[in-house]
């Protein structure tokens, strides 16, 4: 049971509680539950109203922070096989319009001068 659903449980029990007691009394003896029951009663309810409010709103803004990030990782991935194309496409064309291999250039250093620069 989530939260929510148990917050609106609690407030429920709550004023069904309160008011049931009311009514016995009331019936019984023509007065009514001690005030503390009441307030206590109506101080449940209404603090577990808030806290499923709360709790609805938090699932809210996870299930579109969810949504988000999945579209964004999808538009992404859609981005990177798009652009991995041109680029591949782009190197093979220039190196055959030269019609020659590409030079390999070593890292480290380049002859004496470099170094000492």
């Amino acid at each position: 049971m989530t939260l929510k659903w148990l917050a609106v449980l609690v407030a429920t029990v709550s004023v069904t509680l309160s008011v049931t007691g009311n009514v016995v009394i009331g019936a019984i003896d023509g007065g009514q539950l001690p005030l503390i029951v009441n307030l206590f009663a109506l101080t449940t309810a209404g603090t577990a109203v808030v806290l499923a409010v709360l709790a609805d709103l938090y699932d809210r803004l996870n299930d579109r922070l969810t949504a988000l990030t999945e579209f964004l990782v999808a538009r992404l991935n859609e981005i990177e096989a798009h652009t991995g194309d041109r680029n591949a496409g782009f190197v093979e064309g220039y190196l055959l319009s030269h019609d020659r291999e590409a030079a390999v250039v070593p890292f480290g250093r380049r002859g004496r001068g470099a170094a000492e620069r």
